[in-house]
């Protein structure tokens, strides 16, 4: 057993709900984070040391995560008859 699997049995729920995976959208963020939110205020009441664990995840998670795309610009194409 690693570190991580450890961590997800000792917090009961999955790491990647405190630091995110690479490529998600803003709005799964969003809605990542509001979980997370709920899930750190039960930790806080219930299991004050998991809380200080997942909000040190929080904390540390890079940002932004999303995958880097390169963005590529097109020249319009002229559509008419030669001349």
């Amino acid at each position: 057993m690693n570190s991580d699997e450890f961590a997800e049995l000792a917090l009961g729920v999955d790491e990647e709900l405190f630091v995110g995976v690479p490529g998600e959208s803003a709005l799964d963020r969003a809605a990542r984070m509001d979980v997370a939110h709920a899930v750190l205020a039960d930790l806080r009441r219930d299991a004050p040391e998991l809380a200080a664990y997942a909000e040190r995840l929080m904390n540390t998670a890079p940002v932004p995560l999303a995958v880097a795309r390169r963005t590529v610009r097109r020249r319009p194409v002229m559509l008419g008859v030669a001349a």
